[in-house]
């Protein structure tokens, strides 16, 4: 109870909780659409190589998640078009951009004079750094992802499970691809505040494992895992609000907890419904 009443009270905490919805609807849509595609890799990529922009904005005296944007966006574009035109394979292209962005960030944060404070920040998430402007990111991305699925959703459906049988209904599947693997790179850079680059990658793919295991249709895959990220994110503030951990940790255990479950309750309901017809 008196977590609920120091949400009200104390503008950065009701800040995190905020950022818990707003993040777990984005993750939740763009994970749904990263796991259906096999592209749980190609996300880690993505987060690992925005690390290099943070190293540069360091140097340069930037906004960090400025050159993180940039560097997420530019490894998203590369990857897409690289194995779209089959000279990379996907998982090569993904591996040498993550291990690019990451050797980039760790040179200039090195070169930078001084010490760089927020670092600990960007690699492992404190949500409770969120600040107005990063909200409104969230919310505007949010906006922009909703709109696009309303709109796009049989050609984003069809892309995400058979690009080949998209592009014989004459979908525009290289738009599509472009288009939602820069808002996967936004939408991780958005996030990292919540989650940090070493722990984002679990909260695009778990919800959607875990809501997987309960449904095959994709609008409620989508919205399952929607909820599922925003409830294990805000369990895990709970969590870190009591016992003083960090609030990442904490949501991922959460979620490998819930997984744990739903598998152990699907299997026993299957082993049930076995037993019943024999």
């Amino acid at each position: 109870m008196d977590f609920i009443q120091e949400i009200f009270a104390y503008r950065f905490l009701g800040y995190a909780a905020l950022a818990t919805l707003l993040s777990g609807i984005a993750c939740g849509i763009v994970g749904t659409y990263i796991v259906s595609r096999k592209l749980v890799f190609m996300s880690g990529g993505i987060t690992h190589a925005s690390f290099g922009g943070i190293g540069i904005a360091y140097y340069f005296g930037f906004a960090p998640l400025v050159g993180a944007l940039l560097f997420a966006v530019a490894a998203a574009v590369g990857i897409e078009t690289f194995s779209r035109r089959g000279k990379v394979s996907e998982d090569a292209a993904t591996g040498i951009l993550w291990s690019i962005g990451m050797s980039i960030g760790i040179i200039f944060i090195f070169l930078t004079p001084g010490y760089a404070p927020n670092l600990m920040s960007f690699l492992f998430g404190n949500i409770l750094l969120v600040n107005r402007t990063d909200l409104i990111g969230l919310g505007i991305m949010d906006g922009i992802l909703l709109l696009l699925f309303a709109a796009c959703y049989r050609a984003i459906l069809y892309t995400a499970f058979d690009r080949e049988f998209a592009a014989s209904q004459r979908l525009p599947v290289g738009a599509i691809g472009h288009t939602m693997m820069i808002l996967i790179a936004i939408t991780i850079v958005l996030t990292i505040k919540t989650m940090g680059i070493v722990l984002l990658m679990s909260l695009l793919t778990l919800p959607t494992v875990i809501a997987g295991m309960l449904t095959r249709n994709y609008k409620q895959l989508t919205i399952g895992s929607c909820i599922g990220g925003t409830v294990s994110v805000l369990v895990g503030l709970y969590i870190s609000y009591v016992g003083n951990i960090p609030i990442g940790a904490a949501a991922i255990a959460v979620l490998s907890a819930a997984f744990c479950l739903v598998k152990a309750g699907v299997y026993i309901g299957r082993k049930a419904r076995a037993i019943s017809r024999g």
